[in-house]
C-alpha cells in the first residue's frame, strides 16, 4: 500500500504534490480541531451560561432584599433568564415559571426546600438545562435562576458558526498564500527547465532568476556551468585541432623518412642521422599519446581504488631532473629538503614532477628551485608572473598557456594530487612563480 502511494506521489508534478500536502494537512487539522472542539464546547458553553446566570441572580437578590415590587424586582427582564423565588411560607415568585417544564420545577423546588445552602450551588438537569440555587438568609427565602435551553442552543450554534467562519476565512487566506508561494517556486523552476531543454537542443538560451534563495543559487550555478561547458568545448575543439596538427607532423615525418630510407635516400645526410630524426618524432608522438592516456586514466581513478603506499619523492625528483636537464642545460636546478615521504604510487608522482619541471623549464630565466619535505613539494622558477585571471584556469584540461604544448600537463598534475588527497596551487612572486603541492 505504501509503495503504491509513494509511486503515485512521484508521478505528480511539484504543484500537485504541494497542493496535495496542503489539502491533507488542512483536512487533518480541521478534523482534529473540530473533534477537540466538539468535546470541549459543551463545557465552554456551560461556563459562559453560568457567567450570565450568577450576576443576574445577584441583581434580583439585591432588589428582593430592598423589597422592590414585582415590576422592578427583575430589572431589565431577560426572557431567557428565569428566576424562581421560594418565600419563607412556601410561596413561589417568578418572572416566567411557565417556561420551565414541570419535571424541572419539581426538581428545583425539592432542592430549594431540602438543602440549607451556605453558598450558591450550580445544577444541571438531565436535559442539560442549567440553574443556580442560592439562599437569601435575611428574607429566609431561596432563589433559583435558570437559563432557557433554547438560548443555550442558540449560543452554542452561534459560537460554532463564528469559529467555523473564522476557520474558513483563515484557511482560505492561508491556502491562497500557499498557492501564491507555490507559483512563486514553480515559475523559476519552469524557467530553469526551459533553459536546460534549450541547452540540450544546442540552442541559444538565457536564464535570469532574480532570487537570493536556493533556487536562485541553482539558476546561477546552471548558467555558470553552461558557460564553463561552452568554454571547455571551445578549448577542446581548439585542442583537438592542435593535437591533430601536432600528431600529423611527426607521423608525416616518420612516414616520409621511412619511405626515403627504403628507397635508399637519406633525407638528413646519413642513415644514422635520418633514423635519429625518426626516433625523435616517435618520442614526441609517444609523449603526446602518453599524456592523453594519463589524463583519461586519471579521470576514472578514485580514492577508493587508487594504490596508496609511502614513497620517497626526493629520489623520484632527482631521477626526473637527470632525464630532463638536457632540455635547457643552462638553467640551474636545485633540490632542497631532506625528508620527503608522500602517499601514492611511483609512476603517477613521476608524471607530476616531470610536468611541473618541464613547465618550469619552459619559462625559467636562470634557475629552478625544488623544495621537497614530508607531504610538501614546491617548484619555483624565476620566469615571468602568471596573469591573475589565468591562475584559476591553469589546472583545467585543454587550457594551454603561453608556450605550452597541449594544455594537459597541469591538468594531469591536478588530477593525480587530488586523487591522492593533496591539493595543488600556484603563487606569483616578485620575480618568478611557485607551484605548491601539500596536504
Amino acid at each position: 500500500m505504501m509503495k503504491k502511494l509513494r509511486t503515485f506521489i512521484k508521478k505528480l508534478s511539484l504543484t500537485q504534490q504541494l497542493i496535495t500536502i496542503v489539502v491533507f494537512t488542512f483536512t487533518f487539522f480541521l478534523l482534529f480541531f473540530f473533534g477537540t472542539l466538539t468535546l470541549n464546547i459543551d463545557s465552554f458553553v456551560d461556563k459562559q451560561m453560568y457567567a450570565l446566570i450568577h450576576p443576574a441572580q445577584q441583581n434580583v437578590i439585591y432588589n428582593y432584599i430592598r423589597d422592590m415590587n414585582d415590576g422592578d424586582l427583575y430589572g431589565a427582564n431577560d426572557p431567557n433568564i428565569i428566576h424562581i423565588i421560594m418565600t419563607e411560607d412556601g410561596r413561589i415568585i417568578s418572572n416566567n415559571i411557565n417556561a420551565v417544564s414541570k419535571d424541572l420545577q419539581e426538581q428545583i423546588e425539592i432542592q430549594m426546600e431540602a438543602v440549607e445552602l451556605t453558598k450558591p450551588v450550580d445544577g444541571k438537569y438531565k436535559d442539560k438545562s442549567l440553574y443556580t440555587i442560592t439562599n437569601i438568609p435575611s428574607k429566609k427565602a431561596t432563589i433559583a435562576t435558570l437559563i432557557s435551553k433554547n438560548y443555550q442552543n442558540q449560543f452554542k450554534t452561534m459560537l460554532l458558526n463564528s469559529v467555523i467562519n473564522m476557520m474558513i476565512i483563515m484557511i482560505g487566506v492561508v491556502f491562497i498564500l500557499l498557492l501564491a508561494w507555490v507559483s512563486y517556486i514553480i515559475h523559476p523552476l519552469n524557467q530553469i527547465r526551459d533553459y536546460i531543454e534549450k541547452i540540450k537542443r544546442n540552442e541559444d538560451a538565457t536564464l535570469y532568476v532574480n532570487r537570493g534563495d536556493e533556487i536562485g543559487e541553482l539558476a546561477n550555478v546552471l548558467v555558470e556551468m553552461n558557460e564553463e561547458i561552452r568554454h571547455q568545448e571551445k578549448v577542446k575543439e581548439e585542442m583537438i585541432q592542435n593535437i591533430s596538427h601536432d600528431l600529423k607532423t611527426p607521423i608525416a615525418t616518420i612516414k616520409s623518412y621511412g619511405e626515403s630510407i627504403k628507397d635508399g635516400v637519406y633525407p638528413y645526410g646519413t642513415l644514422e642521422e635520418s633514423v635519429d630524426v625518426i626516433i625523435e618524432h616517435a618520442d614526441r608522438l609517444e609523449k603526446k599519446v602518453f599524456n592523453l592516456l594519463m589524463l583519461n586514466r586519471m579521470d576514472y581513478i578514485t580514492k577508493e581504488n587508487v594504490e596508496m603506499h609511502e614513497l620517497e619523492l626526493r629520489d623520484i625528483t632527482e631521477q626526473v631532473i637527470v632525464s630532463t636537464r638536457q632540455i635547457r642545460p643552462e638553467i640551474d636546478i636545485r633540490v632542497e629538503g631532506e625528508e620527503s615521504t608522500f602517499q601514492g604510487d611511483d609512476e603517477p608522482w613521476r608524471v607530476v614532477i616531470e610536468n611541473l619541471l618541464e613547465n618550469a623549464l619552459r619559462y625559467a630565466k636562470t634557475e629552478i628551485v625544488i623544495e621537497v619535505n614530508n607531504d610538501y613539494l614546491s617548484v619555483y622558477n624565476d620566469g615571468s608572473n602568471i596573469k591573475p585571471e589565468r591562475i584559476e584556469q591553469l589546472f583545467k584540461a585543454y587550457e594551454k598557456g603561453e608556450g605550452g604544448q597541449f594544455g594537459l600537463g597541469l591538468s594531469i598534475v591536478n588530477k593525480v594530487v587530488t586523487n591522492y588527497g593533496y591539493k595543488v596551487s600556484v603563487e606569483n612572486y616578485d620575480e618568478g612563480v611557485k607551484f605548491k603541492i601539500e596536504k
